[in-house]
This record gives structure tokens, C-alpha cells and sequence, in this order.
């Protein structure tokens, strides 16, 4: 047996800047709890996203651009789809079902 320390938020958070292999891992590996994140302006104020699912996707774009309406998130290397995704407080809804009540537009960065 060995003893493992406790993840901490700042290895939660989603770095857009890696390939998109290692993010979709990373949130799989950390869903559902403690999760992975990351945040976005919504209504002008910086809020974090907790990201319960993903899928890996063909895609280019600058590392945490949107490129769809389907919540694609470029990375590194090729990009995710954020299937299912949680405000706080707020029930898990999947990636379109999100961006109908934010719509962010094509070319949001996330951070």
C-alpha cells in the first residue's frame, strides 16, 4: 500500500494548453468528484465550470477557444467536447443544453 496525497484545486483546473488526450484523461480521471474545472464569463463575471464528461474530437484553434455550438473546446493538440458540464449550485446539463442559456459565441476563450 502506498499513501497518496490529496488532489488539491489547482490540479483540477483544465490546461487547455495541453494535448486533448491528456485533458479528456485528466477529466475522466477526476469525475465526479473532486471534478475538473474551469472558468468562463458568463453574464460578465468570471464563474468556473465543472466538467463531469468529455469526448475527444478532431479540432484547431487557439488552446480554451470554443469552436462550436456543440461546447468544443480547442487544446493543444486536436480538442474535446464537453458532454455534460455543472455550474455551482446547479444541476449537470449536457455541453448544448449550456451553451442555450449562456450563448457564448464561436472564439470564446476559456480559462
Amino acid at each position: 500500500m502506498t499513501y497518496a496525497n490529496k488532489i488539491s484545486k489547482d490540479e483540477t483546473r483544465v490546461d487547455w494548453t495541453k494535448p486533448g488526450v491528456e485533458v479528456h484523461n485528466k477529466i475522466r480521471g477526476l469525475s465526479p468528484y473532486p471534478g475538473a474545472w474551469f472558468e468562463a464569463l458568463l453574464g460578465g463575471k468570471a464563474e468556473r465550470i465543472k466538467v463531469l464528461r468529455s469526448v475527444l474530437v478532431p479540432g484547431k484553434g487557439e488552446p480554451g477557444q470554443l469552436l462550436d455550438a456543440n461546447l468544443t473546446v480547442a487544446c493543444g493538440s486536436q480538442a474535446v467536447r464537453l458532454t455534460q458540464v455543472q455550474r455551482s449550485g446547479k444541476k449537470p446539463v449536457g455541453g448544448a443544453d449550456f451553451l442555450r442559456g449562456f450563448p457564448l459565441g464561436k472564439g470564446t476563450q476559456f480559462e
